[in-house]
């Protein structure tokens, strides 16, 4: 049985999914949805095209080489894709984080979803690689992910390549690693964080309730196609 199996919503089930982890087989998903539930929070582990179109956000985790999670997460894409552009608040994580983004020149160059504009590449020579453990991320006070958080806080990263943001409508989260490391970005109401909030703490498990805030606050919100680039 598929992990996916054990976590469907119940068919019985009157009220909507709050928010759905999109399901390809990748890396850290079993621990962001316990993360979830762990707060409280409803999720459900899928693909389907109506459970994306049903949900009131979306999460995209993953930990994994670039092409290799974009390969694997083929069709969804352009449901995801369509979804953010809606209006559908989207959290990308890691290598879904990375996955915001035009593209990665991880192993060759990988097309990304385009929803937030940069490039993924290598972290710079002359630190250690992977960039692996806890590092303090500066928070701005207009990042919706960060609210109630303070001025900073550690959190746990895991990652080799970094995200080089080009879009003057994006926000931006920095951490410190002998560079300004994009550690964080939000536009509208696409979000996605470099490091892991479900490996990082009561501060990690803060940023996922406050995405599940998001997405309540914006219950029956139509959406526009105000975010298409």
């Amino acid at each position: 049985m598929k992990y996916s199996d054990l976590t469907k919503a119940p068919l019985c089930r009157l009220i909507r999914v709050m928010i759905v982890i999109i399901d390809y087989n990748i890396g850290n998903v079993k621990s962001v949805c316990n993360a979830f539930r762990h707060i409280g929070c409803d999720v459900e582990l899928s693909r389907r095209a109506g459970a994306i179109r049903d949900a009131r956000g979306l999460v995209l985790p993953g930990v994994a080489a670039f092409g290799y999670a974009v390969s694997a997460l083929g069709s969804a894409a352009e449901l995801v894709k369509e979804a953010a552009l809606g209006g559908k608040p989207l959290l990308g994580i890691c290598v879904g984080y990375q996955m915001l983004f035009d593209g990665s020149s991880e192993y060759g160059w990988h097309k990304g979803l385009g929803l937030v504009r940069g490039e993924v590449a290598a972290i710079p020579a002359g630190r250690v690689i992977p960039h692996m453990g806890w590092n303090l991320v500066g928070l701005p006070g207009d990042m919706d992910l960060f609210a109630g958080l303070g001025d900073a806080r550690h959190f746990y990263f895991a990652h080799s390549y970094c995200a080089k943001v080009a879009d003057e409508e994006a926000r931006v989260a920095y951490a410190d690693y002998g560079f300004e490391l994009a550690a964080a970005v939000q536009k509208g109401s696409i979000y996605g964080v470099q490091f892991h909030p479900e490996k990082s703490g009561k501060q990690g498990l803060k940023v996922l309730r406050n995405f599940y805030d998001i997405c309540e606050q914006r219950k029956g919100h139509k959406g526009t196609k105000a975010q298409r680039r």
